[in-house]
């Protein structure tokens, strides 16, 4: 039976070449998509699971009251993690992370051994606690994990550093400068395998803390907070209940404090603030919520791309299901004539589950076969290094119990629905079913294209936001501003301002400003808590940043004075001068601004001037308080220089020769301010392009279907259309009777979906402090667009069947 079962499934094929090809080749598309997609999420839920004792590793997180607003944030102060191993039992261990550029070591550097004159640039850089490496348990390649952050001024590379500064050699105890720093050279400790893909740090180098402290005297203060704190609990400890005890460290350690600075209520303070524990395995994808020192990645784009892998596939399932029951007339006979002979319900619905599991196979292997061409475009557009784990001993299973289940899903009711035909009627000619007239099919139809809309919708909206954010004035001119890396080896007193003077003698140069602190992410940061001088004790902190620059710093970056004046450094007193923002002000309730002073605590400032808004960070949140205090010239590892665009390549090489005259055993290196702009915002842009990719896919799957039932419906109509043409129909008139009735199904469709999408547009528009709004006419948009390619699709099928010639659908059965 199985035998005769194949022969039957294998001359519905031949005999159904386009419909098989259909089927076929709509379910190849969308397994190739899931799989793409399957591969994607598989990579998202991997992070940090790959350390030994992940499940009992947790981040230490504070959630407070921010000007009303409820925030959440991973820095705390110095002596945080020795309290908690102290004072709770349940912790077996902890350790600090300090990954802020704003100190000197972590984030960049200039790097070379102490045996090499040529410094080399590299980044990654942090501060960790001998006992982050027991936590994590990470696997070393030379050296002993036990002790290799253990003495002051060490640290530990990764492989791929090791490898480069030291090919074929154990470099433990061997030495490197960072920054032509000679007064603290640091000793090799231990060399780790690099931190997996997949995992959270993306450190290449860390410096221990042994014996180390970011500023004097932090080790015992809890008024400055600057470190992420991690612990692994003791086994069988209940998280939960170990973060309802640490009010209690609030309440004995923080309180104090607050109470001797003479903040506002402290006792509100510590009431309205909660430490919680962040599983570490949820740190990549449920942090977005938290102003993070990292990039990182978001469930719900996980749930969103789930979502949209499982409506592809659901898309080429209704296919499969409308395509076989459309074709129920075609097959009528068939089932008669194979009830009258002696065949039972059951061995016609194993018949035709049969030929559904054959299509669905014959889909996965031509699926999987696109996936393996398409995997390296999909990487290039994610920014991925996804690979297919072939050695997996699941994978090949997974694939086969997949390709079995989709097939007897998608085939189960139209098996049943076959399989019922009465074989008296049908032979007569009068059980078939009018397969034009299938409620089922044609709520399928509505579900695709709905489908469609909500996914074209979205992906204006995305395209829009994306778009906005890249073009709206952040406040500042980020054109034609190179940043010259790497002046950190440079001395701040007599070499980087002869730099200085010597790039300002280049005709193209307009401005240069010496400062760390810039308006993109990944450079320097100083949060400060500022009141108005003389009420610390009445007025809640408002938190801000404080930026040291120079006097150049608001020209060349095209900052605008809002009122008041900039500073000048022919007056000595600017140094104890700031310029703030408009956010400051407003935070501070400040009325006629300039002249007024301000204090962060311990160091008081004259305003003399306010500068209008920019975005300094993401626009996902608005612009926060800021103060901009002068620095005539300390340390700074960059230094940025407003160009003419004219004769760009000239200007670069000008600038090359200066800097090669003032550090000549290392290259020049330099990025520009509105590429670092533009890369605040790549996620969101290669998230729209893989979002939108898989839009197109799922309506030309959707079409796929479409085009197959119209040509079924002018076949099965061919002796009408016949005798309305003998009669004098036109072919307008025969096309818009083929056509009508799917755009019908288009247009409910767009009923029933456009509310829905405007509700998940809204959510997800909600993440961002500046944001476009959802409109009628990016719905129109993809209504249009929707009509048009249905009818495009069903029109070519109906005016085919209108332009044939009547006599051939007359003259004969």
């Amino acid at each position: 039976m199985l035998r005769n079962d194949f022969k039957i499934a294998w001359r519905q094929l031949k005999k159904q070449k386009l419909y098989a090809v259909i089927k076929i080749g709509g379910f190849a598309l969308s397994i190739a998509a899931c799989l793409l997609i399957a591969l994607f999420i598989r990579d998202e839920l991997s992070y940090d699971r790959s350390y030994p004792d992940a499940d009992r590793i947790y981040r230490l997180i504070a959630a407070f009251d921010n000007r009303g607003k409820r925030e959440k944030g991973w820095s705390f102060p110095a002596p945080v993690a020795q309290v908690i191993r102290q004072d709770f039992p349940e912790v077996e261990q902890t350790g600090r992370l300090m990954p802020s550029a704003l100190f000197d070591g972590a984030g960049s550097n200039q790097v070379r051994s102490t045996d090499m004159l040529q410094n080399t640039y590299e980044d990654k850089f942090a501060y960790a606690d001998q006992s982050l490496l027991d936590i994590l348990k990470l696997p070393m390649v030379y050296g002993n994990r036990a002790t290799a952050l253990a003495e002051p001024n060490t640290m530990v590379l990764t492989k791929a550093m090791a490898d480069k500064y030291f090919p074929d050699q154990d470099p433990v105890g061997k030495t490197m400068i960072l920054n032509e720093n000679k007064e603290r050279i640091y000793k090799i400790g231990g060399v780790i395998q690099d931190f997996p893909a997949t995992s959270h740090f993306p450190f290449r180098f860390l410096l221990t803390l042994t014996d180390h402290e970011l500023w004097p005297g932090e080790q015992s203060r809890w008024n400055a907070s600057n470190y992420s704190v991690y612990m692994v609990l003791k086994k069988g400890k209940d998280p939960a209940v170990l973060q309802n005890k640490f009010k209690e460290m609030l309440t004995r350690y923080y309180l104090p404090v607050l109470k001797s600075s003479g903040a506002k209520d402290p006792e509100s303070v510590i009431k309205n603030t909660r430490l919680m524990l962040q599983p570490l395995t949820d740190i990549h994808l449920r942090s977005a919520d938290i102003n993070d020192w990292q990039s990182k990645g978001d469930i719900r784009f996980v749930w969103l791309f789930g979502a949209v892998a499982c409506f592809i596939l659901i898309i080429a399932c209704i296919n499969f299901i409308n395509l076989s029951t459309a074709r129920s007339a075609s097959r009528a006979k068939e089932v008669g004539l194979r009830k009258v002979v002696g065949s039972h319900r059951s061995g016609l619905v194993r018949q035709f589950l049969m030929e559904s599991v054959g299509y669905s196979l014959a889909s996965f292997v031509l699926g999987l076969v696109l996936a393996i061409l398409l995997l390296p475009y999909f990487n290039q557009m994610a920014a991925r290094s996804l690979t297919i784990p072939w050695s997996a001993w699941w994978l090949l299973p997974l694939l086969l119990l997949g390709a079995v289940g989709v097939g007897l899903v998608a085939g189960l009711y139209p098996a049943f629905y076959l399989s019922a035909f009465k074989p008296a009627q049908v032979l007569k000619g009068t059980g078939a079913p009018l397969s034009k007239r299938s409620f089922l099919r044609n709520g399928l139809v509505v579900f695709q294209f709905a489908t469609s809309v909500v996914l074209i919708v979205g992906t204006v909206v995305v395209y829009r936001q994306t778009h906005y954010l890249l073009n709206r004035n952040a406040g500042f001119d980020k054109d034609q501003v190179m940043l010259l890396q790497g002046t950190g080896t440079l001395d701040p007193v007599t070499v980087l301002p002869s730099l200085k003077n010597e790039l300002l003698k280049i005709a193209q140069v307009k401005q240069v400003s010496v400062s760390d602190y810039l308006p993109v992410v990944d450079t320097k940061r100083d949060g400060n808590p500022f009141y108005r001088e003389g009420r610390t004790k009445e007025d809640a902190a408002v938190g801000g940043q404080k930026w040291y620059v120079d006097a150049d710093y608001i020209k060349t970056m095209g900052m605008q004075i809002a009122s008041g004046r900039d500073f000048s450094k022919e007056l000595a007193s600017d140094t104890a001068a700031v310029v703030i923002n408009e956010a400051m002000v407003k935070a501070l309730g400040l009325k006629d601004p300039v002249g007024q002073r301000i204090t962060n605590g311990w160091q008081t400032f004259t305003v003399i001037g306010i500068i209008k808004d920019f975005n300094f960070e993401t626009m996902r949140r608005e612009v926060a308080p800021l103060c901009l205090t002068m620095s005539r010239f300390s340390a700074s590892s960059m230094i940025a220089v407003k160009i003419d665009p004219a004769g760009v390549e000239h200007t670069i090489a000008s600038i090359t020769a200066a800097w090669k005259s003032f550090a000549p055993h290392q290259p020049v290196r330099f990025t520009f301010l509105d590429e670092r702009f533009a890369g605040m915002y790549a996620d969101v842009q290669r998230m729209g392009m893989v979002f939108s990719s898989f839009a197109m896919l799922s309506i030309f799957i959707a079409c796929l279907g479409l085009f197959a039932l119209s040509a079924f419906t002018a076949e099965q109509r061919i002796k009408e259309i016949g005798v309305r043409k003998v009669l004098g129909a036109g072919v307008g008139n025969l096309a818009v009777l083929l056509s009508k009735d799917f755009i019908k199904l288009v247009l409910i469709a767009l009923a029933v979906a456009m509310p829905f999408t405007w509700w998940v547009m809204e959510r997800w528009l909600q993440d961002f402090a500046y944001r476009i709004k959802v409109t009628w006419w990016m719905f129109l948009v993809a209504g249009s667009l929707v009509i048009m390619v249905a009818l495009v699709t069903v029109s070519f099928q109906a005016i085919r069947a209108a332009i044939a010639n009547p006599v051939k659908a007359l003259r004969s059965e």
